[in-house]
């Protein structure tokens, strides 16, 4: 009969070096191979039982792998920030200060730069970005629409604000970056409630289309009737994306409902889902131009 892997008390629960759990004599190197540990960098494990998530492993890094001056950044930082969608097995973003070594680690993505005083709090938890030195970051590292849909939700949950990302940038002018972070905070809109909101907005507005408002309130003699998406209140022309949330049947008569009250109040309501986004965007982008024009807006094409 095999026997049951090792689990000493001290270990469980634990994220911990391999290394020093060798060296007191908790574990052998065999033992590390076993069920019971599941590895998460190089010479870091942690209690298979335990429930492990991208800020486990961003506590991780923080305590046993970031040199120096170093901080989680990047889409890891915003995660840590509660503002950005990233699963378990994601690598951390790491940003070290520039001519700083740091050897290859699977799961870890590194990163060099200049680093400012006031860019790295060290709080409680691992050392991180601040909020603007994180949206840097963001429009440097990521592309262009990704980056806005993560500051949209550093924004939403109040974590920095327009004017502070602003004067970060413009503090820097000339230093690279300086001109993509203002290009996402430009586009930055703190009233998007979801990551395809943020998407379908930025995307129709390169794509050359007006900026919409999000969630426009629209009401009739002092009554509430709808909260829209994305609307150009001047044309009554909205944009509503649909997403998995509709499998609630309940929800989603309700919604239809308030939708057919726009429609008999004159407005026009588009409806895009993820995989019109992800398969015919240029097809949705022509009929919303179309609806825009219809009420008398001229658009005008991107070069």
């Amino acid at each position: 009969m095999p026997r049951s892997p090792r689990r000493p008390p001290q270990l469980r629960g634990r994220v911990f070096r391999g290394s020093v759990a060798v060296g007191r004599g908790l574990l052998t190197r065999n033992d590390l191979r076993s069920s019971a540990w599941r590895p998460l960098f190089r010479d870091v494990y942690a209690d298979a039982q335990l429930p492990v998530t991208h800020r486990t492993r961003c506590t991780a890094v923080g305590r046993w792998l970031i040199p120096p001056g170093g901080a989680i950044a990047g889409r890891s930082a915003a995660a840590l920030y509660g503002c950005a969608q990233v699963t378990t097995d994601d690598p951390v973003d790491v940003l070290v200060p520039s001519g700083v070594r740091v050897g290859a680690v699977a799961g870890l993505r590194v990163h060099h730069g200049p680093i400012d005083p006031g860019d790295i709090l060290d709080r409680a938890g691992p050392a991180v970005t601040s909020p603007e030195r994180t949206c840097w970051d963001l429009a440097l590292w990521l592309d262009l629409v990704e980056a806005v849909v993560i500051i949209d939700a550093l924004l939403a949950r109040r974590v920095t604000d327009l004017p502070a990302l602003r004067g970060y940038a413009v503090a820097r002018a000339g230093r690279r970056g300086w001109r993509a972070m203002l290009r996402a905070v430009d586009l930055a809109d703190a009233g998007a409630e979801s990551p395809q909101e943020s998407r379908t907005r930025v995307r129709l507005v390169l794509a050359g289309l007006p900026r919409p408002r999000t969630q426009w309130i629209v009401s009739d003699r002092g009554r509430f009737v709808a909260r829209l998406d994305l609307a150009w209140p001047d044309y009554r022309v909205a944009v509503e994306y649909d997403g998995l949330w509709h499998d609630n049947p309940e929800q989603f008569h309700s919604d239809r409902r308030r939708l057919n009250q726009l429609v008999g109040g004159d407005w026009i309501i588009l409806h895009v889902t993820a995989k019109r986004l992800r398969e015919d965007f240029d097809g949705f982008v022509a009929e919303v131009r179309a609806a825009l024009r219809s009420r008398g807006h001229v658009t005008r094409v991107p070069r």
